[in-house]
């Protein structure tokens, strides 16, 4: 029968993987690292609490697509406080954390990483309903949303729990890892797979919409006068997801895949060497999140503007509420919003309003 080591502290663990935890987390280097992390948390502080209040403030947001974002601005946010926790539980200090603390810190780590994926994939396949049916919003209810909210959070804990749980090498140390001492390495593969798989998922529905989008653009133009706005939309929607799966692109799958090679136990990678400048590029995707997802959006920014210069703009959000019906429909405020404003909607909705307005004159 195998030897458990619940009692032992993490210096155990290292010590027999040969990872270096104090040498390479001294003078400059450690210094630089922290105040590279605390920029990177203070923005993710500030930049999320203004998604999620200007949700919330702002009724034009009270759609599921923007419950979403709302929550992946949370989930963000939440990667924050992990990570702080993390600069707080590391370098000399890892050697002298319990097991359970150990736990606990990776624990939020994967648990905010995981949350940010998983509601990434529900925002694209929202908005794969929503721009399949010719609709601005999906049909989502409150509580549909709610409960997806909830699923997500459910999800992305119980993969945070899962090595302490009972998946780890606690009981059987010859399978430990080498980025995760006591994490079992077929953890890491199941882990790191399973996240890529999702990537995977996630660049099919964005190609299937663009896709999409392309063929109905190309549908409308030989229908309509084709002015260059409609031209520009799959140019326009192909910038939005190249940005998109972009910054995903560089900022996790580096990570996975050091994990990936860590799980098959490759010892010649080099992945010592890298892994905490890969943890940081990946927690870079909580800070560019609300970039992609909220700042390309008028009137998301302009909502926060007005949130962070402590000054209203009503008289002149009114006069732009007050414009004509068909420029309010063709107006989109989300991601994918771009194909909708100048192309579909433009040649639908819109459409119907021109050809009503020739046959008056």
């Amino acid at each position: 029968m195998n030897e458990c080591y619940y009692d032992r502290r993490m210096d155990f663990f290292y010590n027999r993987t040969k990872t270096d935890t104090a040498d390479e987390w001294t003078g400059p280097q450690l210094i630089g690292v922290l105040c590279f992390g605390t920029f990177f948390c203070l923005f993710i502080f500030i930049s999320n609490s203004l998604v999620i209040a200007a949700v919330v403030k702002n009724k034009r947001f009270h759609f599921p697509f923007y419950y979403l974002l709302a929550n992946l601005a949370a989930a963000d946010f939440f990667a924050g406080i992990a990570y702080v926790f993390l600069m707080f539980n590391t370098g000399p200090v890892s050697k002298t954390l319990t097991v359970n603390r150990w736990f606990l810190r990776q624990g939020l780590l994967d648990t905010s990483l995981t949350a940010s994926l998983v509601n990434l994939l529900v925002i694209a396949v929202e908005r794969h309903m929503s721009i399949m049916r010719m609709k601005i919003h999906s049909n989502l209810t409150k509580k549909r949303v709610t409960f997806l909210i909830i699923s997500i959070w459910a999800i992305a804990i119980f993969m945070g729990a899962v090595p302490t749980l009972g998946w780890n090498c606690l009981c059987d140390i010859s399978v430990c890892s080498s980025l995760a001492p006591i994490y079992s390495r077929s953890y890491l593969v199941f882990w790191s797979v399973l996240n890529l798989v999702v990537f995977f998922i996630m660049v099919v529905v964005y190609i299937r919409i663009y896709m999409y989008v392309q063929r109905k653009t190309n549908v409308l133009s030989s229908h309509t006068s084709g002015s260059i706005s409609r031209r520009r939309t799959p140019v326009k929607l192909m910038k939005t997801v190249m940005t998109v799966l972009g910054a995903f692109v560089v900022c996790w799958t580096p990570g996975l895949v050091v994990l990936l090679l860590d799980g098959l136990n490759c010892t010649d990678c080099g992945i010592q060497n890298v892994k905490r400048w890969f943890l940081l590029l990946a927690l870079l995707n909580s800070v560019m999140n609300p970039i992609i997802y909220s700042y390309k959006d008028d009137e998301m920014w302009a909502t926060m503007k007005r949130m962070i210069c402590c000054s209203s703009e009503d008289k002149s959000q009114e006069r732009r509420s007050s414009r004509i019906p068909s420029t309010v429909l063709c107006r989109s405020t989300d991601i994918s919003g771009h194909y909708i404003e100048d192309g579909i909607i433009q040649g639908t909705i819109c459409g119907k309003g021109d050809l009503a307005d020739k046959g008056n004159s």
